[in-house]
C-alpha cells in the first residue's frame, strides 16, 4: 500500500466552497502524482450519471451473495483502489492489511487529517483530477462533501441496517467516535476520576486538565444539551470557563491520548474513547470508565465519488466496511455503526452531534470554541 505522511490531530472546521487555487492547487496536483485529466466524467458538471454512478445504481438493487458476487470479478479486473482517509494509522493499516488480504485489489492509500483530505478532494474535483475513488474520514467532511455534489448514491440492505444518525444523503457510517472524560490512573483515583462533564470545571483540575484544540463539534453538542437540560447560556459558558482557564490545549486526539499517558496532565476533557482503549490495551496507566454521561458521538464513515476511475473496487470497499470491516473495527476498540448481538453501550445516554448545525454554523462555533480555550495554556506534542 502507498502512504502519505499525516498531521497529528483532526481539523474539524467546515470549508467553504471557494478553496485554494492557482499555485496552490498546482503545487497540490503535483503532489497527487500528474496534471488534471482531461477526460474526466461529468457528475460534477451536470452532464449526467458517469459511468460509476450507473455501476453503483446497477448494485445497489443487489443484495447478499449475488452481489458480492457481481463486484468481486469487476473489483479485482480492475485491480486499484484509490482510498483517501483521516483513519488514524494504526486503524487504517489493520483495515488495508484484512481488505488487501481477501481481495486481489491493490489499495492506494492517502492518510490526513480529516480538514486536510476534504480540500484535496474538493481542490481535485474543481481542477477535474479523479484522484480517489472513496474516502472515509468525519461526518462533517462528508458532509461539505456531499454539498460540494461530488458523492454518489449508495444503498443496500447492510446501510440499512445502520444506526439512523449514521445514515445520510451521500455518506455512510461505518464507526461512531465517542468524546468521553479520559484520565491517568497513576494519577486520578477511581473515586477522584470525573462523574458528570460539569465536574470539569472544578477548581481542583486546574492545570490538571487538557482540552483539545478543534473539539468544537462536541463543545456545540454539549453547549446545546446543556442547554435542553435548563441550563442558561451563562451557567454554560461559566462551566466551559472553569474547564479552559488552566486547562493545557493539545492539538491533535492522538497526541492528547500519548500525553495523557505520559502522566504531562491527568484528565483530557474529550479524547476519543477508542484512542484510550487501544493505549489502554498496551498497558498504559489510563481508563474512562464508568463513562460520563451523556456521551458525545460522532459518526465517520465513507463516500463514493461519482467520479471514481475504479468504482467497482470503491462499491466493495463500501460493503466490505459494512460486513467484515465491522468486527475488525471492534477489534480495533472502535464503536461500529451497526450493533449486532449485545449491545455494549446499552442503557448508555448517547447524543450525536448535529452535522447540519455543525456545517452550516460551524465558523460561528468554531470562534466561540477558539474563545474558550483561548483561556488555556497551548502543549506541544513533540
Amino acid at each position: 500500500m502507498n502512504t502519505a505522511p499525516v498531521p497529528g490531530h483532526r481539523g474539524g472546521r467546515p470549508v467553504k466552497h471557494a478553496l485554494a487555487s492557482g499555485s496552490a492547487l498546482v503545487l497540490l496536483l503535483a503532489g497527487c502524482g500528474g496534471p488534471p485529466t482531461a477526460g474526466v466524467p461529468k457528475a460534477a458538471t451536470g452532464g449526467g450519471p458517469t459511468a460509476a454512478e450507473q455501476l453503483y445504481t446497477e448494485v445497489n438493487a443487489m443484495t447478499g451473495q449475488q452481489r458480492r458476487d457481481k463486484l468481486v470479478p469487476l473489483a479485482e479486473k480492475e485491480g486499484t483502489l484509490d482510498l483517501y482517509t483521516s483513519m488514524t494509522s494504526e486503524v487504517a493499516d489493520a483495515v488495508l492489511k484484512a481488505f488487501e488480504g481477501q481481495f486481489d485489489v491493490k489499495v492506494n492509500l492517502y492518510r490526513a487529517g480529516s480538514e486536510t483530505v476534504l480540500q484535496r478532494i474538493v481542490q481535485e474535483q474543481k481542477a477535474g483530477y479523479q484522484g480517489n475513488d472513496v474516502v472515509e474520514t468525519n461526518a462533517t467532511e462528508l458532509f461539505d462533501l456531499n454539498t460540494e455534489g461530488v458523492l454518489a448514491t449508495y444503498d443496500g440492505e447492510r446501510r440499512r441496517m445502520v444506526q439512523e444518525a449514521g445514515r445520510q444523503q451521500g455518506w455512510t457510517a461505518t464507526r461512531m467516535n465517542l468524546f468521553a472524560p479520559s484520565w491517568n490512573t497513576k494519577m486520578v483515583t477511581s473515586e477522584q476520576a470525573p462523574k458528570t462533564w460539569e465536574e470539569l470545571a472544578d477548581p481542583k483540575w486546574d492545570g490538571k486538565l487538557a482540552m483539545e484544540l478543534s473539539d468544537s463539534d462536541w463543545y456545540l453538542t454539549l453547549y446545546r444539551y446543556w442547554e435542553k437540560q435548563g441550563k442558561t447560556k451563562e451557567e454554560i459558558d461559566k462551566l466551559f470557563t472553569g474547564m479552559a482557564g488552566g486547562a493545557k490545549i493539545v492539538k491533535g486526539h492522538t497526541v492528547q491520548g500519548q500525553l495523557l499517558s505520559a502522566g504531562q496532565f491527568s484528565v483530557a476533557a474529550s479524547n476519543y474513547t477508542y484512542i484510550v482503549e487501544q493505549a489502554k490495551a498496551k498497558g498504559a496507566p489510563v481508563d474512562y470508565l464508568p463513562l460520563v454521561q451523556p456521551v458525545i458521538a460522532r459518526p465517520n464513515g465513507f463516500g463514493l465519488m461519482k467520479t471514481a476511475k475504479h468504482p467497482a473496487a470503491a462499491m466493495l470497499f463500501a460493503d466490505w466496511m459494512l460486513q467484515e470491516g465491522q468486527e475488525l473495527l471492534v477489534k480495533q476498540g472502535l464503536t461500529p455503526a451497526i450493533v449486532e448481538g449485545d449491545d455494549p453501550l446499552k442503557g448508555v445516554e448517547i447524543v450525536p452531534i448535529d452535522v447540519a448545525e455543525l456545517t452550516k454554523n460551524g465558523d460561528e462555533w468554531s470562534k466561540r470554541y477558539d474563545q474558550v480555550i483561548s483561556n488555556g495554556e497551548q502543549v506541544d506534542g513533540k
